[in-house]
């Protein structure tokens, strides 16, 4: 089976993981990955296997900040909130792509145009495998759960 190449963003994300030392693999899926259900179904994994990016907008601040949740869990806002000290908004696509550098459905956990404080669901770290959006709707890449933590600099915290 001959390799498909990887789209820019996608490439972006690759690049990304290198340059923090990862050997992890950005692969292109034959559909669409843009939900967490889409991903698992595609990738034959466990909902909860899926690292959703949700990008949000601190309200009083204007602060991007990213949440890394598992694909089943909703996020609690409230407990962002409490941990922010501000109430969080919702980040329209404009802003996504532009503290991201990624459109939404697409956010990887790495890779951004800048620094986004980051918070990770707790119950990623349950699983040994995990897959996070590459760049695009359809690229993705497996990683250790272990590895968001030093990947992102993000904070563990429950989110539910």
């Amino acid at each position: 089976m001959m390799a498909v190449e990887l789209s820019p963003s996608a490439q972006t994300v690759q690049q990304a993981l290198q340059s923090l030392g990862y050997s992890y693999e950005v692969v292109q899926l034959p559909v669409s990955a843009r939900t967490a259900i889409q991903a698992a179904d595609a990738i034959g994994c466990h909902v909860g296997q899926i690292v959703k990016s949700l990008v949000f907008k601190a309200k009083r601040s204007g602060t991007p900040i990213l949440v890394i949740a598992s694909g089943e869990n909703r996020v609690k806002e409230e407990r962002i909130e409490d941990l922010i000290d501000e109430p969080l908004g919702k980040a329209d696509a404009e802003f996504v792509r532009q503290q991201t550098g990624f459109a939404i459905g697409g956010v990887p956990p790495v890779g951004h145009i800048g620094h986004i404080r980051t918070f990770i669901d707790q119950d990623l770290l349950q699983y040994e495998e995990i897959w996070a959006a590459a760049g695009t709707p359809n690229a993705v890449f497996r990683l250790h759960a272990n590895s968001l933590v030093p990947m992102t600099g993000g904070q563990v915290v429950r989110i539910t």
